[in-house]
C-alpha cells in the first residue's frame, strides 16, 4: 500500500501549498473584483484545509505517517508558491491551473488506489475531484 500512501502524501503537500496560496490571494487581492474574490478565496482555502486533513487522515488510516511539517511538504509539493503580486485575474487563472493539476493528481491516485483494491481512497478522491471540477468551471465562467 506504500505507493498509494506515497501518492496521498504528495497530495497532502500539494494541497498545503494550494491552501497557503489561496490565503495569500485572499489577503492581497485588490481592485474592482475584491469583494467577490476575497470571499471566494476564503471559501476555497477552507475547502483546501479540509482536503489536507482528509488526505492526511487517510494516510494514517492506511498505516503510514503523513507529511506533517511545512518543510517536508514544501520539499515534496509539485505546486509552487506564488511569491509575486499578481492581478486579481491572474490569481484566478493560477487557481484554475492549480485545480487542474490537483485534479489530475487526484484521478491518478484514485486509479492507483483502485488497482490496489482500496475503494475507500478511490471514493474519497473521486468526490474531491468532482467538486473541484465544478469549482474550476465556475472560475472559468468568472473570467469569461
Amino acid at each position: 500500500m506504500s505507493n498509494v500512501t506515497d501518492a496521498l502524501n504528495l497530495l497532502v503537500a500539494d494541497y498545503q501549498v494550494h491552501y497557503q496560496k489561496l490565503r495569500n490571494y485572499h489577503w492581497n487581492v485588490k481592485g474592482p473584483l475584491f469583494f467577490g474574490l476575497h470571499e471566494k478565496f476564503e471559501e476555497l482555502y477552507n475547502a483546501a484545509a479540509l482536503h489536507v486533513d482528509a488526505l492526511a487522515e487517510r494516510v494514517l488510516a492506511l498505516g503510514e505517517k503523513p507529511l506533517s511539517t511545512l518543510k517536508e511538504q514544501l520539499a515534496h509539493a509539485r505546486l509552487a508558491e506564488d511569491e509575486g503580486n499578481p492581478s486579481a485575474e491572474a490569481m484566478v487563472e493560477t487557481t484554475m491551473a492549480d485545480l487542474s493539476t490537483l485534479n489530475d493528481s487526484l484521478r491518478a491516485t484514485a486509479k492507483l488506489a483502485g488497482e490496489a483494491g482500496d475503494d475507500g481512497t478511490v471514493n474519497m478522491l473521486d468526490t474531491m475531484a468532482d467538486e473541484q471540477e465544478q469549482t474550476a468551471w465556475m472560475l472559468r465562467a468568472f473570467l469569461g
